[in-house]
């Protein structure tokens, strides 16, 4: 059971306290698709510039990630420059050139619009509905959204709140978009927007799940070194509706599961720049980590 995802596909400069790159592949719709193609199938909608070059495609389609959906349109790919400090949680930004992407309409392949699992990326609202009126029977959609829509774009983000499962966010955004200083009862009044599930990533704190009978609380990977958080979240989001679609299951434990392999694909985005240790990463050691993520919670009950 493959996976629609709808994102943005950029070139990243980012410098850290380890290290700095320029023009490196990024973007939510890239980090997603290479992660959840660790699971599953994963047919891509995005927008690209002329000078977007052919190492990157064949990097993409040499993941199974199918393309068709990937438009190449005159000018400049999209481009985002952002600096990190030892606070490895927050992102300044120093530069964003949409180019191409200001003028992105994503257009559904009719192959695509049976999806039965679909991601919005972090993209304009008014595109994500988009979307949804272009794909016919989905059984989960899920959508992300960051402080500039929130604010910009609060109607239309409402709107398409109303149709979708599942929204993942961070804590800062929770709180924005529900104007509760509470994570607990921001979650609340998230779930009475529409989502039947909320998941709020959290950096090196880890991840939480919501829905409107339980919380879930999962840890981040105790890491020796972090080089480069950009598209960690975007990592997670993959690998935990990469492995539902693989499954294709819904019920309580498998998105229990999902959430910890989430957390497993962006414990290992983190140890390179860019996508560079994806790359190089095998499902075995996915597998081998997810049972490390085990051990770091398992404990026996009150006698």
């Amino acid at each position: 059971m493959g996976i629609l995802v709808v994102g943005s596909v950029a070139f990243d400069s980012v410098q850290t306290p380890f290290g700095r790159v320029e023009e490196v592949l990024g973007g939510s719709g890239t980090y997603f698709s290479t992660s959840a193609s660790f699971f599953t199938d994963v047919s891509l909608v995005a927008v690209v510039g002329e000078d977007f070059p052919r190492e990157h495609i064949d990097f993409l389609a040499g993941r199974n990630i199918d393309l068709e959906g990937l438009q190449v349109q005159p000018g400049r790919t999209f481009r985002w420059a952002g600096e990190y400090g030892y606070d490895l949680n927050e992102a300044h930004t120093l530069d964003t050139q949409l180019n191409v992407f200001e003028r992105f309409s994503p257009v559904l392949p009719e192959a695509y619009r049976d999806a039965e699992y679909v991601f919005l990326g972090n993209i304009d609202p008014e595109l994500q509905l988009r979307v949804l009126e272009q794909v016919r029977r989905p059984k989960l959609v899920a959508c992300d959204t960051m402080n500039f829509w929130i604010d910009g774009r609060r109607d239309a983000l409402l709107r398409t709140l109303e149709r979708v499962d599942m929204l993942l966010i961070n804590e800062a955004e929770a709180r924005q978009l529900a104007g509760e200083a509470n994570l607990v009862k921001a979650a609340r009044k998230i779930l009475d927007m529409g989502p039947s599930s909320l998941v709020v990533k959290r950096g090196e704190y880890g991840a939480l799940m919501f829905d409107r009978h339980s919380i879930f609380a999962a840890p981040a990977y105790p890491l020796e070194e972090v080089f480069d958080p950009t598209g960690a979240g975007d990592t997670f989001a993959g690998g935990f509706l990469g492995y539902l679609a693989s499954c294709n299951n819904l019920d309580a434990a498998a998105l229990r599961q999902g959430v910890i392999f989430g957390s497993v694909m962006a414990s290992f985005v983190v140890e390179q720049f860019s996508l560079d240790r994806l790359r190089s990463l095998d499902y075995r050691d996915v597998e081998e980590r997810f049972r490390r993520f085990q051990l770091l919670t398992d404990f026996e009950g009150i006698g």
